[in-house]
């Protein structure tokens, strides 16, 4: 069996439930790779090999030690369940194609990709502090950043349309490169050739975070609008663009 494991929900992020609910050490119980966000939103999370890094809304790399600090969203899986090795040419965020050609729509599956970006540009969340907005207002003012011709590795989930709120349906890809300079969630690339692993899982594990007083108490966001406001946090691409 193969499992994907999900702390916390997107729903509650649009909700404004930011702070964090499970410790780095616990999530690390249940797989070494993937992604995720630390308490506050604090930037986009790369995990590779057991190894836990930050992107802050400064640009800058954090190599995360203290297993103690916290997240309110993350997904990871073992880096050791892979279905297939891969290589795709001439790919971007657009058409990242496996999913129609493989026929999986209907499942949850993971890519751990390597290789040599021509262009990649990311966004970065920025901290947020007690109260706590919805992520929909945080993420209007993240900063983005772009690169070209820089070599690394992208980690992303695919969802399927099922799922959308318990996460994002789709693709939700974080990118970091080799010297561990440059990271963040992953708007737009393009890659002459990407060589890595895909995993395709027969297990979605959702974990909640029920001791957490103000998870449990937190109205659920409208359903209606529910859609439109992921799409907008996670997909819409804000302004400025910064070089760095």
């Amino acid at each position: 069996m193969t499992t994907v494991y999900q702390h916390g929900t997107l729903e509650a992020l649009i909700a404004g439930q930011l702070g964090g609910t499970m410790p780095l050490s616990e999530l690390l119980k249940n797989g070494d790779t993937g992604i995720g966000t630390l308490h506050g939103v604090d930037g986009e999370v790369v995990i590779l090999d057991g190894e836990v890094y930050q992107a802050n809304a400064t640009g800058t790399v954090n190599h995360i030690t203290d297993l103690t600090a916290t997240t309110p969203f993350s997904t990871v899986h073992d880096g050791r369940d892979v279905t297939d090795r891969i290589t795709l040419s001439d790919v971007t965020m657009a058409n990242i194609d496996l999913i129609e050609k493989r026929h999986l729509a209907n499942n949850f599956s993971a890519i751990v990709l390597h290789g040599v970006m021509d262009q990649v540009l990311v966004r970065v969340a920025p901290k947020a502090n007690e109260p706590f907005p919805s992520l929909l207002e945080l993420t209007k003012n993240q900063p983005t950043f772009e690169r070209a011709h820089v070599a690394g590795t992208l980690v992303g989930y695919y969802s399927p349309e099922l799922y959308q709120g318990a996460t994002s349906a789709g693709w939700h890809v974080h990118f970091i490169s080799d010297d561990r300079q440059f990271a963040g969630h992953v708007l737009e690339f393009s890659a002459a050739e990407l060589t890595g692993e895909l995993t395709i899982f027969d297990d979605f594990q959702l974990h909640l975070p029920i001791n957490d007083a103000s998870f449990r108490a937190h109205e659920a966001v409208n359903m209606a609008e529910l859609d439109a406001d992921i799409h907008a946090a996670e997909d819409e691409q804000p302004e400025p663009v910064l070089n760095k």
